[in-house]
């Protein structure tokens, strides 16, 4: 897990995060933050090691760790986020000592972990898009009925 503990301490990691805390600070609704890149981590991991996939887990964690980090530019310059992310984890991985081979299979996730089409891939792809999701705790939520979130799209029970 050192390549995870460089990217956690990288320069541009650092500085993305916080401007997205600034984005959110008074966001009601769920985050993209630290907590939540976590959660993602941890779950796609667990997805991983259930589904047998055999993924690295540095793999997972640096997919899960980076694939929000660019929602600020999302507020600033309204660009998709997962574009966003993706750019800018192709400089953190690089500089993290993560072959062209394994920033290819990250990005490549990170660009499609909003995409439906992904949900039931047996990949890095899809088990990031599932963790995104189930990393949700609406049945904690305050702003839950306030949530533009389709109700079957909702985690009201935990799972993970």
């Amino acid at each position: 897990m050192k390549r995870i503990d460089r990217i956690i301490k990288h320069e541009t990691y650092q500085k993305c995060v916080k401007r997205n805390d600034r984005h959110e600070k008074n966001r009601i609704f769920c985050r993209h933050d630290t907590g939540h890149f976590l959660s993602v981590a941890r779950i796609a991991h667990i997805l991983n090691l259930e589904k047998g996939l055999c993924i690295d887990k540095a793999l997972v964690y640096a997919a899960a760790l980076l694939h929000d980090i660019g929602r600020f530019r999302q507020y600033e310059d309204d660009i998709p986020h997962e574009k966003a992310s993706a750019q800018i984890a192709s400089e953190i991985l690089r500089d993290c000592g993560f072959s062209e081979g394994e920033t290819a299979l990250i990005v490549d996730a990170i660009k499609n972990h909003r995409n439906e089409h992904m949900k039931k891939e047996k990949s890095l792809r899809g088990i990031l898009y599932r963790a995104d999701k189930l990393s949700r705790s609406c049945y904690f939520c305050a702003a839950e009925k306030k949530c533009d979130w389709k109700q079957d799209k909702k985690n009201t029970r935990l799972r993970y």
